[in-house]
């Protein structure tokens, strides 16, 4: 059994050109090193991703141009960190996100090394198991746990504020094995996390909404957030057409 006080863990964050694995690119890796009680060692490099960065895209994380002309290329970047890595179980912020475009990275440059094999958990899903902070973003995580700002949205900065947030949202777990056996199973939100009823209770959002989302490529825990809403709903009619005689009227 894997003891959380008594293991590494690799806290990893990612910045890229965009969202897409398939069109996008790395432009910045950061991960930690570190145990519940500190931070032992960290890894961080700009990468030159051979395009331009989207300037949506540098209004988020702040990397120009300029600021990656003449630094490493992926290639020479991702055997470095897959050795920093190593066999440790790597933790992040929508992780899946960042093992996939460093996964995909990694097959572009026709190199034969994996990211992820050795087992992730994800802050997001652990913080919608919490649910107790008024947004799961890990800047108002961040907040919420009073942890001190890093400065600007960079990787290694989330990183740091990321190594603490775990430990915040690991407290009730003694191991490993706990959480990956909680987490193996879809979390129930109660508010809808993105698009245009952001924030909104899952019981507020309209019917019509309601079925459209359930139908689209949202993660587990959302698909499984948005059908239970709509099951409540068709249940709660149906016994209110049971209870009450005179609706057919």
């Amino acid at each position: 059994m894997l003891f959380l006080h008594k293991t590494e863990f690799i806290c990893l964050d990612v910045e890229a050109t965009g969202l897409s694995k398939e069109t996008d690119r790395v432009i910045e890796v950061a991960a930690a090193l570190f145990t519940q009680e500190k931070i032992c060692d960290e890894f961080e490099s700009l990468i030159n991703p051979s395009c331009p960065i989207p300037p949506e895209s540098q209004a988020i994380h702040n990397i120009s141009d300029s600021m990656v002309q003449g630094k490493p290329f992926i290639q020479e970047i991702l055997p470095q960190l897959h050795a920093f890595v190593g066999n440790r179980i790597i933790i992040g912020h929508g992780i899946q996100f960042d093992i996939d475009m460093l996964n995909k990275e990694a097959e572009r440059s026709g190199l034969t090394l994996r990211f992820g094999e050795h087992g992730t958990i994800d802050t997001l899903r652990l913080a919608r198991l919490y649910g107790e902070s008024p947004s799961n973003s890990l800047v108002v995580l961040r907040q919420h746990f009073n942890i001190e700002s890093e400065g600007a949205h960079r990787a290694l900065s989330d990183v740091r504020v990321n190594c603490q947030v775990f430990h915040r949202l690991t407290t009730s777990f003694r191991s490993v094995e706990q959480i990956n056996q909680t987490l193996s199973k879809p979390i129930l939100m109660k508010n809808m996390p993105l698009g245009k009823h952001k924030g909104r209770p899952m019981k507020e959002l309209p019917l019509d909404y309601l079925k459209w989302a359930s139908h689209q490529e949202f993660d587990q825990d959302l698909l499984y957030s948005l059908r239970t809403e709509l099951n409540r709903r068709k249940t709660g009619d149906q016994f209110s057409q049971v209870s009450n005689p005179f609706l057919s009227l």
